[in-house]
């Protein structure tokens, strides 16, 4: 049975966290800027006048890989614990990861099909 005082490291942890952050914002609001205008709201580089605008549209495509990419290797990733246990799950953690690997490749079958990896389109 927990007492409430097994969660004072927790709470202390979780105020004094809130309060640093609180106490960073207010700090950088006292030691900020205080005038404001055109020419000091402007950005600078290099004294070099700045003209168009510097946002250029990505292809969607490029975070359509990055998500692609991070969501096989977190799948992947789950198969390091089966390989290092390999001897010790038996026939049934074999059993899982191939179950497991079978629905990896039905995921990648998936978007080779939708064309998600063809940059043609």
């Amino acid at each position: 049975m927990s007492t409430p005082n097994d969660f004072l490291p927790i709470a202390m942890q979780t105020l004094l966290a809130v309060g640093f952050v609180i106490g960073g914002l207010v700090f950088a609001a006292w030691l900020g800027p205080k005038r404001q205008g055109k020419i000091k709201n402007e950005n600078f580089e290099c004294g070099i006048e700045q003209f168009g605008n510097a946002r250029s549209p990505f292809s969607v495509k490029y975070f359509l890989i990055a998500i692609l990419f991070v969501l096989f290797d977190v799948e992947i990733i789950f198969l390091y614990p089966w390989a290092v246990n390999f001897k010790e799950l038996g026939v049934a953690g074999f059993v899982e990861m191939v179950i497991f690997i079978a629905l990896v490749v039905a995921g990648l079958y998936y978007v080779i099909r939708k064309g998600a990896l063809n940059w043609e389109q």
